[in-house]
């Protein structure tokens, strides 16, 4: 198995297989046209897109000023994998956007509590299920632990319903129980029992692309990149070491723990679990209906989700529940490079949405 990113190894251990010379990037309206043809999104990955100096530095700006937020939220959603899972626990991160989030978490249990716990990322992809061979890999190394699943945010609940499917398959498989329950920095969809907060705000991670997830790509399952004993794939880009921003993220944010502790603990004062309200399935249903959408994946809702559709995808339209939310100043400047409407609607769940344009109106 070969270790591959800009993070500390003490981090994170990567279950991915470097498929970096095996596989050429795509630009973004090459790839939407195979998407919207019936090609898989796992089978190909974006050229990088490099945003200009105003957006980074809007992006460093951000970052300042949310530290302590984030060093919170990572704090309370800590706490209750550990309320949760006493004993031996895995963390398990969600590549890429769980990537520095389940770094955050194992940095900050093991500065509060002197627990090094293990963290390994790896792969679910939607409608192909997670890493057989990953969890395969877990298991055996760490017989009677639990496994607890990290991911970034939850955008509108697809990947916690791609996660409870596959934990259905996983006991079949292995023959013991899987916890299903997905911890995150943010829940504003109301699909996570394990949450910082249910605020949709910024996560400056979502921001940036590998720059900001250890320089490695999205993750890919193709039949003649991945064979049957493989762990899914993803590329390193050591050519970007230059402008990562990967360690700077996670140090930043971790300075700031100790001062975030008597919040956290009055947070979690009394907290037994948390309820999965699913408020955000509200905001989609009505977008799905005033903008006449057939696929429900051409609605990607919340702050992460409206910058990864800006950074990757072909946008139609992005909506916002306020034009003057400071929060949303970057999706606004990129909206703007990338001559993207923006329109104000009202939404109960998210401060944003991203709507991806059809190819066959391009």
């Amino acid at each position: 198995m070969k270790e591959f990113s800009t993070y500390k190894k003490d981090d994170v251990v990567f279950l991915l297989k470097d498929i970096s010379d095996l596989i050429k990037e795509e630009d973004n309206l090459t790839r939407e046209k195979k998407i919207q043809s019936g090609t898989h999104y796992s089978e190909m990955i974006p050229i990088e897109y490099q945003v200009s100096d105003v957006y980074l530095n809007l992006y460093r700006e951000k970052l300042e000023e949310t530290k302590e937020k984030l060093a919170f939220a990572v704090g309370v959603m800590s706490e209750k994998i550990l309320k949760k899972n006493p004993k031996d626990v895995v963390l398990v991160s969600l590549a890429r956007a769980g990537t520095p989030i389940g770094i955050l978490a194992k940095r900050y249990i093991k500065k509060r509590y002197n627990l090094n716990l293990p963290h390994y990322t790896m792969s679910i992809i939607r409608d192909k299920g997670i890493d057989v061979n990953a969890i395969k890999y877990i298991i055996e190394n760490h017989k009677n632990s639990k496994i607890q699943f990290i991911d970034g945010w939850t955008g509108k609940g697809t990947i916690a319903n791609e996660l409870k499917k596959a934990c259905v398959e996983l006991e079949k498989i292995f023959k013991r129980p899987f916890d299903s329950s997905l911890a995150v920095l943010a829940d504003p969809c109301g699909y996570s029992n394990l949450y910082g907060v249910r605020e949709d705000f910024l996560i400056p991670s979502a921001c940036l692309n590998s720059t900001v997830s250890g320089l490695v790509s999205r993750t890919v399952l193709r039949n003649d990149l991945i064979g049957k004993d493989d762990f899914h794939g993803a590329k390193y880009y050591k050519e970007l070491k230059d402008v990562d921003e990967s360690n700077n993220y996670i140090d930043t944010i971790s300075a700031c723990f100790e001062g975030q502790y008597e919040n956290i603990d009055m947070a979690m004062d009394g907290w037994t679990e948390d309820i999965i309200t699913k408020i955000g399935d509200e905001d989609v249903k009505m977008i799905k209906q005033k903008y006449d959408i057939d696929d429900i994946n051409f609605i990607k809702p919340g702050v992460g989700e409206t910058t990864r559709v800006l950074l990757r995808r072909i946008p139609y339209k992005i909506l916002v529940d306020d034009l003057n939310d400071e929060k949303l100043r970057h999706i606004l400047i990129l909206a703007e490079e990338k001559n993207v409407e923006v329109e104000e609607v009202d939404l109960k769940a998210y401060s944003c949405c991203g709507i991806i344009k059809r190819v066959r109106d391009v």
